[in-house]
This record gives C-alpha cells, structure tokens and sequence, in this order.
C-alpha cells in the first residue's frame, strides 16, 4: 500500500466533501465492517477501509453523480485507478455500470445498504445499541418492507449471491464489524451521542 492515500487524507477527502453528519457516519461504519471482512479473508486491512471510508465521497455534494463523479475526486487526490473502481462499482445497477469484481468489490456492494438496515434495527432496540441487534431481528425487520425501506434488499441479496456466500452469515459478521464502531456512533448502549 505504498502508493496510496493514507487513512488521515482519506479521512480529511471525505470531509470536504460531505458536511452531512450521517454520511460521514455512514462512511466510518462501512469502513469498521470493510475491515471487519478483510481480516476473516485475510486480505488488505487498511485498503478494504480506507475505501469503505471513501465510498460515497460524491454522494452528498454532487447526488445526482454519484459513482461517477467519485472519479475526478479521487484521481485529484492521487489515488488509483484500483481504488476508483471500487468505490464506482459499489452503485452497480442502480447508478454505475462499473461491475464488482474482486472479492473487496462484492462486499462492499452488499454491506453498504446492509448496515442502513442494522443501523434501524439498532435504533429501534431499547438502548439503541448494536450489542442488542441479532441475526433473528434482522431477519424479521428484513420481511417487512416498509421498515428501512431505504435499504434495498435486493441489491444485499445480489450481493450475497455474487460471493457464493450465506446471507445469514453476512449478516451476522456485518453486525459483528458495526459493533467495532459502536461507541464511536452512539450505539453501544451506554452513550448519549446517538445518531
């Protein structure tokens, strides 16, 4: 990773880029679950999260862009085309034409709208904490379609479908990789700083 941006740079593109709060949120829970998978397929940490970080850099500035205008961004801030491509694929089908391919593409393309869900199954819990969210309230909140309805169900189960893995099981270490960041955003339970 000699070549890339470091985490700080990333952090501060980010920044610049999205004065939404909850974007920004949203960025560091994709980063924590990026780095969460990275690690149980022993792949690059720090890359998986600096990109899960990084993935809707365009989002809040230029929505109507999205996926596409991430491009300049990031090529303005020197990083590579592999990184590019993956932040652009992560909106296949729904605003991007740029295919995920490697195994970090797939995941972040099925976790992105995946902790949308958790995060309001967490937020429904009487102490607002990720400790509190399981497989099995997901799974229920997951049938009733108008709960989240933001986060869109079949672009999780495609993505499920691209790795050859268990949904369930992806929910599950999606859960795990949140509660990393659960202090940080407010849902651990004890914290006052909710979202």
């Amino acid at each position: 990773m000699s070549n890339e941006v470091s985490r700080e740079k990333a952090f501060d593109m980010l920044s610049t880029y999205t004065k939404n709060k909850n974007l920004i949120k949203h960025g560091l829970v994709v980063e924590a679950v990026m780095k969460h998978f990275a690690t149980l397929n022993n792949e690059d940490v720090e890359k998986w999260g600096i990109i899960g970080l990084i993935h809707d850099v365009d989002y809040d500035m230029y929505p109507d862009e999205h996926c596409t205008k991430c491009k300049d961004i990031m090529q303005e801030h020197g990083f590579s085309e592999e990184y590019i491509y993956a932040v652009q694929s992560h909106g296949y089908g729904l605003c991007s034409e740029v295919e995920p391919i490697h195994i970090m593409e797939k995941i972040l393309y099925t976790i992105d709208e995946l902790t949308g869900l958790i995060l309001a199954v967490a937020l429904m819990k009487p102490n607002k904490s990720l400790f509190e969210v399981d497989l099995g309230s997901v799974k229920k909140k997951w049938k009733q379609k108008g709960f989240a309805a933001g986060a869109n169900r079949e672009v999780i189960q495609n993505g499920a479908n691209m790795l050859g893995m268990d949904l369930d099981y992806i929910i599950e270490e999606t859960i795990n990789g949140m509660r990393n960041i659960a202090s940080e955003i407010g849902l651990d339970g004890t914290s006052t700083n909710m979202i």
